[in-house]
This record gives structure tokens, C-alpha cells and sequence, in this order.
């Protein structure tokens, strides 16, 4: 039983990402947060149960930590919500509501694929997105 609390003890915390977020046009709303590490799910982790999703204020979303579940290979996904309805707003094929992804891969139609936006996490690490706007 001691070796166990012992080992229990000594495991190492879950590497956390630190995101630092430019160019939100406003602070207004929210800013939606996926982390996945499932190339299907990305960039809509609904579809990833093991994803970790989260909401931070606009206002504070210069600068904020997401934990990961562990090492891996990771992609993140980032939407500004102004209105703060839980959705990316759309206007015909555009969104009307803001955008990023780590990596800041080019962004042609449509979101990136995985490999693009994917980055290793071996521990703690950093990731910097730039917003985009289409409209």
C-alpha cells in the first residue's frame, strides 16, 4: 500500500499548453478552445470525447493554459464567439465570427487539415494564434 501512494505521489502533473491569442478584433463574447489529438475530430471536437474543450472570456484570452491529457501530438482550434452563443456564426459559406489555429497554417476554403494545425507535446509547451477574420 505505501509503494502505491508512493507511486502515486511521484507521478508527474499533465503538461499543460500555454495559449497566447492576437487579434481579436473585440472582447466581446467568448473564445472557444479544442484541443484534440484525433485527426477525425478536428476542427470540431464534438466528435472527440477524449478532446478538451473550454470557453474563456474574451476579454482574458491574451493569455490562458490549456491542460493536455498527456503527451501526443495535439492540434488546437479556436473560434471567437462575440455573441457568445457556444457556435461559429456563418453567413452563407463565411464565417462571421473569428478564427484561429495552432500552427497559424495558411487557411485556403475550408478549415486545415490535422497535420497542418498538429504540434508535439512532451511536457509543458507553448502555442501562439494569430485570429482571422473573413468578414
Amino acid at each position: 500500500m505505501a509503494a502505491l501512494l508512493l507511486l502515486t505521489a511521484a507521478s508527474p502533473p499533465p503538461p499543460t499548453v500555454d495559449v497566447s491569442i492576437t487579434g481579436l478584433r473585440n472582447t466581446k463574447g467568448q473564445v472557444l478552445v479544442c484541443l484534440t489529438a484525433n485527426p477525425k475530430a478536428f476542427p470540431d471536437c464534438s466528435k472527440d470525447k477524449a478532446s478538451v474543450r473550454m470557453a474563456v472570456k474574451a476579454a482574458n484570452a491574451g493569455d490562458f493554459k490549456v491542460v493536455a491529457p498527456g503527451d501526443g501530438t495535439y492540434a488546437i482550434a479556436v473560434v471567437h464567439d462575440e455573441n457568445s452563443n457556444n457556435k461559429m456564426d456563418m453567413a452563407l459559406f463565411l464565417p462571421k465570427e473569428g478564427f484561429g489555429f495552432s500552427r497559424n497554417p495558411a487557411i485556403g476554403m475550408g478549415a486545415p487539415k490535422f497535420g497542418s494545425a498538429s504540434f508535439a507535446v512532451t511536457g509543458d509547451t507553448r502555442q501562439a494564434i494569430q485570429m482571422k477574420y473573413m468578414l
